[in-house]
């Protein structure tokens, strides 16, 4: 498409704002929304997560965008197309070939009710009996357990797990922190029935 071409199935000519998904560059969101959010135009809406994963020196919290590579913007399309195109961070507006779809404002207000008003919701690391965990520290750093119970004791907590071990299945009791599980952060909102997806090309 030509720097002047109008995409042939475009968004009607409303004059007013409507929201779209944007590619960012890889990992790249939070520089694309703080470069778009620099014009008055733009509202941008990049949610957020917070949560709990295994590194190599053990459990440790990390942020991310709810969507990896990608983020929201409001903006006049007639208008602005160009200037959201060539911000910094961002590879471009999601499209289907000559299909350029833009978000429902009711979707994007379900999600920003979700996510809350900072854009950024903490996970809660909660264990329950039949969840899968990884060890992150202490001898068995790296194993695979399921958790059989909690037990909550004066100032400490304690999740006893079953892992195999030797060729059979042991339960132990590990500190709290000793454990993370893996993969949940996002579908505890997907599975609320948010969901973004396409391709920018």
């Amino acid at each position: 498409m030509a720097e002047n071409e109008k995409p042939a199935s475009a968004p009607p000519a409303s004059g007013r704002a409507l929201w779209f998904c944007l590619k960012s560059q890889p990992k790249h969101e939070h520089i694309a929304a703080a470069h778009l959010r620099q014009n008055s135009a733009v509202e941008v809406f990049l949610p957020r997560i917070r949560f709990k994963r295994a590194t190599r020196q053990g459990t440790a919290w990390a942020t991310e965008a709810l969507f990896p590579g990608y983020l929201f913007a409001r903006f006049d399309w007639q208008t602005s197309l160009r200037l959201v195109q060539h911000s910094r961070g961002v590879r471009g507006v999601v499209h289907f070939g000559e299909r350029w779809p833009a978000i429902p404002d009711e979707i994007i207000r379900e999600l920003q009710q979700t996510i809350g008003a900072t854009g950024l919701r903490i996970i809660p690391e909660e264990f329950n009996p039949g969840d899968e965990v990884k060890i992150t520290e202490g001898a068995m750093r790296g194993l695979r357990a399921v958790v059989a119970h909690r037990k909550v004791l004066p100032g400490r907590e304690r999740i006893a797990v079953l892992m195999e071990f030797l060729g059979r299945q042991t339960m132990i009791e590990l500190p709290r922190h000793f454990l993370v599980k893996e993969g949940h952060e996002r579908a505890v909102l997907l599975a609320e029935g948010h969901h973004a997806g396409g391709s920018a090309a």
